[in-house]
């Protein structure tokens, strides 16, 4: 396995890793443009309820969870990955303008879908392409790497949708409890057609994502053969079964926009302040993949777990004014637990198998994401706000138990 690899001759980030992650970035532009106006378009504008928009957020990561499943495996069985990336970036085009059109929280929800699509086919193919390109010594670099211009793209895209808001003015913007879709949806719309056309550029740039010529090493075969059906060893699916214990804290970040709406915050101020998150997400995704190669994935990720049970902690009895704080804070859990998760999950698996244990891994992450909006929404609607991130932070120290208790069964299984 790669773990027991050679170090890389270069430290240099390969071709492959750069141009995809300058495809991420485009796509980011475009999904990040939407992402946190969901929220308030579908409670705000069209009148839905909590629960709806738990479900709405809920159905579209599984989705992009089965969907990634399925991708990897595919991807594994015909050895080729460039042509789901490529589709998987240009479905979600057909997603953002069916989203501009919508008229009732059903149409939003098959946007969301058909976008979630797209994520799915290209995620696994995507992240395998990233793990093979790069060896064990830098691939913690990497994703990280690839975090941090996906996220940068992110930043780009909500300082966009946040100018537009502020552009056409948002004094008429809908309050609490006022709903309708007059005039006061006609810029979200706006903001998801233009969207559209930053995913058209994403879509452009995997024209110029070539297949990679380098062949399974017979360790990669022998693994595959001795792995299970699946081809993957033990360690990998301990190692899954902790991250999936802490997918039932990450209900949708829906709820952080949502709970700063209530709090008082105008559109265009969720979105300025979803921006400060994304701001330190992207500062901080390259040196937390770099640090996870120099002292362990582990580490870092049990790190970033901890600030999230602070920011859960914190948005269950915040006021207005620590809003800012907390979501700076949330990227930093992002940066420390996103890529260097991929890369951990990378680590385990057979080169041969790398779709498939990242297709499971996504899947089974975005089922567990599922409930667990589900069950946010439900708790939003039923007890209160606070009974959302309470939950959630109950579940993340229960992860981090499992972690510390498992953890040494893990490193047993790889020295095997």
């Amino acid at each position: 396995m790669d773990t027991q690899r050679a170090p890389s001759q270069s430290r240099a980030l390969p071709r492959t890793v750069i141009l995809l992650g300058w495809v991420s970035f485009l796509a980011d532009i475009s999904g990040e443009m939407v992402y946190p106006l969901i929220p308030l378009f579908v409670v705000g504008v069209l009148g839905a309820t909590a629960t709806s928009l738990g479900g709405i957020e809920g159905a579209a990561q599984c989705m992009a969870a089965i969907m990634t499943g399925w991708a990897g495996l595919q991807s594994d069985r015909v050895r080729r990955r460039v042509p789901f990336v490529r589709l998987g970036y240009g479905i979600p085009v057909i997603g953002k303008s069916l989203l501009a059109l919508a008229v009732a929280w059903p149409m939003v929800l098959a946007g969301r879908l058909i976008d979630r699509l797209g994520k799915g086919l290209r995620s696994s193919p995507r992240d395998a392409l990233i793990a093979d390109a790069a060896g064990a010594d830098i691939r913690g670099r990497a994703f990280g790497f690839h975090r941090a211009m996906d996220t940068a793209g992110a930043l780009v895209g909500v300082l966009v949708s946040a100018a537009l808001l502020w552009w056409f003015g948002r004094a008429h913007a809908p309050q609490v409890g006022e709903t309708g879709t007059g005039d006061s949806g006609w810029v979200f719309r706006l903001v998801f057609g233009i969207s559209a056309a930053f995913g058209l550029l994403s879509l452009g740039l995997t024209l110029l994502v070539r297949e990679p010529t380098t062949a399974h090493d017979d360790a990669d075969r022998a693994a595959t053969t001795i792995g299970g059906r699946l081809g993957l060893p033990a360690g990998y699916w301990r190692t899954l079964a902790i991250l999936l214990i802490f997918a039932l804290a990450n209900s949708t970040d829906a709820f952080l926009l949502l709970r700063a709406r209530d709090l008082g915050y105008s559109p265009a101020t969720v979105v300025l302040a979803y921006a400060l998150f994304n701001a330190t997400y992207t500062i901080a995704s390259y040196p937390a993949g770099v640090l996870s190669d120099r002292i362990g994935r582990w580490r870092i990720i049990g790190l970033g777990w901890i600030v999230y049970m602070a920011v859960y902690a914190g948005f269950a009895i915040t006021g207005p004014r620590g809003v800012w704080a907390l979501l700076a804070l949330y990227g930093i859990y992002m940066a420390a637990t996103d890529g260097v998760g991929k890369a951990l999950i990378a680590d385990h698996a057979p080169k041969s198998r790398r779709g498939a244990a990242l297709g499971v891994f996504h899947m089974l992450s975005g089922l567990t994401t599922l409930l667990a909006s589900i069950v946010g929404g439900v708790l939003w609607d039923r007890v209160g706000p606070s009974a959302t991130f309470w939950f959630g932070a109950a579940m993340a120290l229960l992860a981090l138990v499992a972690a510390a208790l498992l953890r040494p069964r893990i490193a047993a299984a790889q020295s095997e």
